[in-house]
Protein backbone atom coordinates (compact mmCIF):
# COMPACT_ATOMS: atom_id res chain seq x y z
CA UNK A 1 0.00 0.00 0.00
CA UNK A 2 2.91 2.58 0.65
CA UNK A 3 4.20 2.24 -2.65
CA UNK A 4 1.06 2.68 -4.23
CA UNK A 5 0.65 6.13 -2.20
CA UNK A 6 3.58 7.04 -4.52
CA UNK A 7 2.41 6.08 -7.21
CA UNK A 8 -0.72 7.72 -6.91
CA UNK A 9 0.74 10.94 -7.54
CA UNK A 10 3.27 9.76 -10.09
CA UNK A 11 0.76 8.59 -12.77
CA UNK A 12 -1.29 11.97 -12.25
CA UNK A 13 -4.72 10.40 -10.06
CA UNK A 14 -3.84 13.66 -8.09
CA UNK A 15 -7.35 15.21 -10.00
CA UNK A 16 -9.28 11.81 -8.28
CA UNK A 17 -8.18 12.34 -4.99
CA UNK A 18 -9.23 15.88 -5.44
CA UNK A 19 -12.52 15.20 -6.70
CA UNK A 20 -13.54 12.77 -3.78
CA UNK A 21 -11.62 11.88 -0.55
CA UNK A 22 -10.27 15.55 -0.28
CA UNK A 23 -13.47 17.60 0.16
CA UNK A 24 -14.55 14.92 2.68
CA UNK A 25 -11.38 16.41 4.51
CA UNK A 26 -12.73 19.93 4.01
CA UNK A 27 -16.40 19.39 5.17
CA UNK A 28 -16.14 21.37 9.10
CA UNK A 29 -16.57 19.60 11.74
CA UNK A 30 -18.86 20.34 14.80
CA UNK A 31 -15.99 22.60 16.28
CA UNK A 32 -15.62 24.68 13.02
CA UNK A 33 -17.09 27.90 12.58
CA UNK A 34 -20.19 27.94 9.97
CA UNK A 35 -18.99 30.69 8.21
CA UNK A 36 -17.06 29.99 4.93
CA UNK A 37 -13.13 31.22 4.64
CA UNK A 38 -13.71 32.57 1.07
CA UNK A 39 -15.90 35.05 1.54
CA UNK A 40 -17.35 37.42 -1.14
CA UNK A 41 -14.52 38.29 -4.14
CA UNK A 42 -12.42 41.39 -2.74
CA UNK A 43 -12.50 44.76 -5.19
CA UNK A 44 -9.75 44.84 -7.88
CA UNK A 45 -6.58 46.20 -6.50
CA UNK A 46 -6.29 50.13 -6.83
CA UNK A 47 -3.46 50.84 -9.61
CA UNK A 48 -0.02 50.74 -8.25
CA UNK A 49 -0.31 46.73 -7.12
CA UNK A 50 -3.01 47.45 -4.88
CA UNK A 51 -1.16 49.91 -2.40
CA UNK A 52 -4.55 51.72 -1.77
CA UNK A 53 -6.04 49.03 -0.41
CA UNK A 54 -6.35 48.28 3.66
CA UNK A 55 -3.17 46.16 5.16
CA UNK A 56 -5.34 42.77 5.60
CA UNK A 57 -6.73 42.46 2.24
CA UNK A 58 -3.52 43.40 0.93
CA UNK A 59 -2.10 40.42 2.96
CA UNK A 60 -5.08 37.91 1.64
CA UNK A 61 -4.61 39.32 -1.76
CA UNK A 62 -0.57 37.83 -1.31
CA UNK A 63 -1.41 34.89 0.06
CA UNK A 64 -4.03 34.00 -2.38
CA UNK A 65 -1.55 34.97 -5.19
CA UNK A 66 1.33 32.82 -3.31
CA UNK A 67 -1.34 29.47 -2.95
CA UNK A 68 -1.97 29.76 -6.90
CA UNK A 69 1.76 30.19 -8.05
CA UNK A 70 2.12 26.84 -5.41
CA UNK A 71 -0.83 24.99 -6.75
CA UNK A 72 -2.45 24.63 -3.48
CA UNK A 73 -5.82 23.70 -2.79
CA UNK A 74 -7.41 26.12 -0.12
CA UNK A 75 -10.56 24.79 1.90
CA UNK A 76 -13.54 26.92 0.82
CA UNK A 77 -14.81 26.57 4.49
CA UNK A 78 -13.07 26.41 8.53
CA UNK A 79 -11.96 23.16 9.35
CA UNK A 80 -9.32 22.93 12.77
CA UNK A 81 -6.56 20.39 11.63
CA UNK A 82 -6.83 16.97 13.41
CA UNK A 83 -5.02 17.19 16.61
CA UNK A 84 -2.05 14.62 17.37
CA UNK A 85 0.98 14.18 19.27
CA UNK A 86 3.76 11.88 17.40
CA UNK A 87 7.35 10.89 18.77
CA UNK A 88 10.34 12.62 17.29
CA UNK A 89 13.09 10.34 16.36
CA UNK A 90 15.47 13.03 17.15
CA UNK A 91 15.79 13.67 20.40
CA UNK A 92 13.50 12.27 22.36
CA UNK A 93 10.91 14.55 22.15
CA UNK A 94 7.19 14.57 21.62
CA UNK A 95 5.45 17.23 18.88
CA UNK A 96 2.24 17.88 19.98
CA UNK A 97 0.11 19.98 17.11
CA UNK A 98 -2.30 21.60 19.59
CA UNK A 99 1.40 23.24 21.97
CA UNK A 100 1.91 24.58 18.06
CA UNK A 101 -0.96 27.42 18.01
CA UNK A 102 0.17 30.73 17.21
CA UNK A 103 2.64 29.46 14.65
CA UNK A 104 2.14 28.27 11.24
CA UNK A 105 2.69 24.54 10.47
CA UNK A 106 3.81 22.48 7.79
CA UNK A 107 2.88 18.84 7.92
CA UNK A 108 4.39 16.50 5.29
CA UNK A 109 4.07 13.13 4.42
CA UNK A 110 6.60 11.33 2.87
CA UNK A 111 8.66 7.82 2.51
CA UNK A 112 12.66 7.16 1.90
CA UNK A 113 11.52 5.25 -0.76
CA UNK A 114 9.34 7.78 -2.56
CA UNK A 115 10.93 9.62 -5.58
CA UNK A 116 9.15 13.09 -5.28
CA UNK A 117 9.74 13.15 -1.61
CA UNK A 118 13.49 13.19 -1.64
CA UNK A 119 13.10 15.57 -4.86
CA UNK A 120 11.10 18.32 -2.66
CA UNK A 121 13.16 17.66 0.85
CA UNK A 122 16.18 20.14 -0.38
CA UNK A 123 13.83 22.92 -0.62
CA UNK A 124 12.16 21.77 2.57
CA UNK A 125 15.00 22.03 4.19
CA UNK A 126 16.30 25.13 2.95
CA UNK A 127 12.44 26.72 3.99
CA UNK A 128 12.79 25.22 7.85
CA UNK A 129 16.57 27.05 8.32
CA UNK A 130 15.72 30.27 6.82
CA UNK A 131 12.26 30.54 9.37
CA UNK A 132 12.50 28.49 12.07
CA UNK A 133 13.63 30.94 14.20
CA UNK A 134 10.80 33.55 13.62
CA UNK A 135 8.70 31.07 14.32
CA UNK A 136 7.39 28.21 11.51
CA UNK A 137 6.98 25.07 12.11
CA UNK A 138 8.19 22.46 9.98
CA UNK A 139 6.97 18.58 10.49
CA UNK A 140 7.94 15.22 8.27
CA UNK A 141 6.12 12.41 8.84
CA UNK A 142 7.40 9.22 7.51
CA UNK A 143 4.92 6.30 6.43
CA UNK A 144 8.59 3.82 6.14
CA UNK A 145 7.12 0.39 7.56
CA UNK A 146 10.57 0.00 8.40
CA UNK A 147 11.93 3.00 11.03
CA UNK A 148 15.35 1.49 10.67
CA UNK A 149 15.41 3.42 7.38
CA UNK A 150 14.74 6.53 8.26
CA UNK A 151 17.38 7.98 10.66
CA UNK A 152 20.24 7.32 7.78
CA UNK A 153 18.31 8.54 5.39
CA UNK A 154 18.47 11.83 7.31
CA UNK A 155 21.68 11.80 7.97
CA UNK A 156 22.70 11.38 4.89
CA UNK A 157 21.09 14.49 3.19
CA UNK A 158 21.21 16.18 5.96
CA UNK A 159 17.74 17.49 6.97
CA UNK A 160 17.93 19.26 10.11
CA UNK A 161 13.81 19.69 10.16
CA UNK A 162 11.77 17.78 13.00
CA UNK A 163 10.75 14.29 11.50
CA UNK A 164 7.99 11.35 13.19
CA UNK A 165 7.53 7.96 12.36
CA UNK A 166 4.12 6.89 11.78
CA UNK A 167 4.34 3.29 10.37
CA UNK A 168 0.86 1.75 10.90
CA UNK A 169 -0.16 5.16 8.91
CA UNK A 170 -2.46 6.18 11.79
CA UNK A 171 -1.93 9.71 11.34
CA UNK A 172 -1.73 9.42 7.40
CA UNK A 173 -4.94 8.24 7.45
CA UNK A 174 -6.48 10.93 9.66
CA UNK A 175 -5.42 13.60 7.51
CA UNK A 176 -6.76 11.10 4.46
CA UNK A 177 -3.44 11.10 2.91
CA UNK A 178 -4.15 9.23 -0.72
CA UNK A 179 -0.62 10.19 -2.42
CA UNK A 180 3.06 11.23 -1.36
CA UNK A 181 4.28 13.69 -0.71
CA UNK A 182 1.08 15.38 0.97
CA UNK A 183 1.92 18.25 2.51
CA UNK A 184 -0.70 20.28 5.14
CA UNK A 185 -0.20 24.16 5.98
CA UNK A 186 -1.78 25.11 9.31
CA UNK A 187 -2.27 28.44 10.20
CA UNK A 188 -1.33 30.16 13.69
CA UNK A 189 -4.98 29.49 14.82
CA UNK A 190 -4.62 25.42 13.92
CA UNK A 191 -7.21 25.84 10.65
CA UNK A 192 -6.02 24.01 7.95
CA UNK A 193 -5.11 26.76 5.46
CA UNK A 194 -4.03 24.84 2.86
CA UNK A 195 -3.05 21.43 0.90
CA UNK A 196 -0.36 20.05 -1.48
CA UNK A 197 -0.59 16.89 -3.41
CA UNK A 198 3.00 16.12 -4.66
CA UNK A 199 6.16 17.64 -4.37
CA UNK A 200 6.50 21.71 -4.32
CA UNK A 201 9.40 24.01 -4.54
CA UNK A 202 9.11 24.95 -1.09
CA UNK A 203 12.03 27.37 -0.79
CA UNK A 204 10.28 30.06 -4.29
CA UNK A 205 9.50 33.00 -3.84
CA UNK A 206 6.09 31.63 -3.55
CA UNK A 207 7.00 29.79 -0.59
CA UNK A 208 8.75 32.55 0.84
CA UNK A 209 5.63 34.91 0.43
CA UNK A 210 3.02 32.77 2.25
CA UNK A 211 5.25 31.58 5.20
CA UNK A 212 5.98 35.35 5.88
CA UNK A 213 2.49 35.90 5.47
CA UNK A 214 1.26 33.63 7.76
CA UNK A 215 4.15 34.68 10.53
CA UNK A 216 2.53 37.78 10.50
CA UNK A 217 0.48 38.90 13.76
Amino acid sequence: MRRDLALTVTIGVVTVVVATGFFALMRPGPDAPAAALEGPAPAPPAEGGGAGAPAPERLALALDDAARELDLIRPTRPKLADDFAVALVRGGDTFRLKEQRGKPVLINFWATWCAPCREEMPAMERLHRRYKEQGFVMLAVSVDSDPALVTPFLALHKLTFPVAIDAKMELANTYRVRGLPSSFIVDRERYLAAVALGPRAWDSRAAHLLVEGMLRP
